[in-house]
């Protein structure tokens, strides 16, 4: 066994996967399935929405012309000479003193420029009484007036809401580009672990990690892809790596250097072990490589030391490769300290708290395994490598772990 003599600073780790990582190609999915997708390119509308000029209340379609000089006490008086409704148009063209009626979002008919609101109009015997002059254009929805024919509609590396698709939908998007999600393999080592929905027994111990980290690659917009747990056999690890065909390898635990910790070694001799200890707490003994070009993120067996090494480095990771922000997905909060921090510079340190009236409380457990910590956290703060902590009422910014 030997210990971390020189642990590379976070900052290094992120450059050099900067350096190495970008987005994934693009593949084009149905409409139904683009919700929550990147796009991969910019979309250019090829049809106006709407297409053509529709009615925007019901009423009468009319020349707002004729409507001119019309009052409650002398109202103008029109003949209705057909109907329109939505998806049924009134074909003939439209002549002086008459009217159509009309209903909301029916084609307007040719020699038509407004609408009459039914409120303002009675009709009678196939007679039309106007209460109101109505402006040319008035209570119309003109062609293109959503979206213009030629109008960049949505941006390369937007993540497609619900109301984005249904824009998609509007102008005759049967098929969307988006990027790549990246496959994301989550191997899980430990020769104590029980598989998940075990109970406790004896010196074994369920494995927590697993789901943990399959939520938070969906969340990152992965792909992930559970195996069986692993023991701490040599062999079964490299042959778990060289059958895998994932973009991106996640292996939790084995990752420090103690006689059973054989990943370190094992991406050693397959690929390229880029670093291995990282000047961060908890979670130090984080390793990362690349297997074929793909990276490779062997993440401490602890629980809060997997989840912070996760959200340091693997998350910006599949994010990248997925055409996302890396930056944190958390929301920020500004606050002041009702305790002190302590640090010491040269290492980045991870720290779980409360967010209270009085405060942002550190919480007093701090243990890497205490998986507990995080949900008794309402955030965390990271203090950076040149600071020895921040004393009590400093001001800090905090990342809240509910989205």
């Amino acid at each position: 066994m030997r210990g971390f003599r020189d642990r590379v600073e976070v900052a290094e780790v992120l450059r050099l996967l900067n350096q190495r990582l970008c987005a994934l190609p693009v593949e084009e999915v149905g409409l139904h399935e683009a919700g929550g997708r990147v796009l991969g390119r910019d979309l250019v509308a090829g049809v106006d929405v709407p297409g053509f000029d529709r009615a925007a209340m019901d009423g009468h379609a009319v020349r707002g012309e004729d409507t001119f000089g019309a009052s409650a006490y002398s109202p103008v008086e029109l003949r209705v000479v057909g109907e329109a409704r939505p998806g049924q148009a009134f074909l003939e063209v439209l002549k002086a003193g008459e009217a159509v009626r009309i209903m909301t979002g029916a084609p307007l008919p040719d020699g038509a420029d407004a609408v009459v609101p039914a409120e303002l109009s009675r009709e009678r015997e196939e007679m039309l009484e106007v209460f109101e002059p109505i402006a040319p254009w008035r209570h119309v929805g003109r062609r293109g007036e959503d979206i213009k024919l030629g109008q960049k509609v949505l941006q390369r590396g937007r993540v497609l809401r619900p109301q984005d698709v249904g824009v998609l939908a509007a102008i005759g998007q049967a098929r969307v580009p988006v990027i790549r999600q990246p496959r994301t393999d989550l191997f899980v080592t430990g020769n104590e672990l029980l598989p998940v929905g075990s109970a406790p027994c004896g010196y074994r111990i369920v494995d927590s990690n697993s789901v943990m980290l399959e939520a938070l690659v969906k969340r990152d917009g992965g792909v992930p892809q559970l195996h069986p747990i692993l023991s701490d056999d040599r062999h079964l690890i490299a042959q778990s790596l060289r059958e895998s065909q994932a973009e991106v390898i996640l292996i939790s635990g084995g990752s420090s250097v103690g006689p059973e910790d054989h990943a370190p070694g094992v991406l050693a001799e397959l690929g390229e072990l880029a670093i291995h200890g990282v000047a961060l707490r908890p979670a130090s003994p984080t390793g990362i490589g690349f297997l074929g070009g793909r990276p490779v993120f062997l993440l401490p067996g602890n629980p809060v030391s997997c989840l912070a090494a996760y959200d340091f480095f693997a998350g910006p990771a599949i994010r990248a490769l997925g055409g996302r922000s890396t930056d944190w997905p958390y929301r920020r909060l500004n606050a002041r300290l009702a305790a002190k921090v302590a640090s010491a510079v040269g290492r980045v340190d991870y720290v779980r708290v409360q967010v209270t009236a009085e405060g942002v409380v550190p919480l007093a457990t701090s243990g890497a395994s205490i998986l507990s910590s995080t949900t008794r956290a309402d955030a965390f703060l990271i203090v950076p490598a040149e600071s020895e902590g921040y004393p009590e009422g400093t001001a800090v910014e905090v990342y809240l772990y509910d989205s």
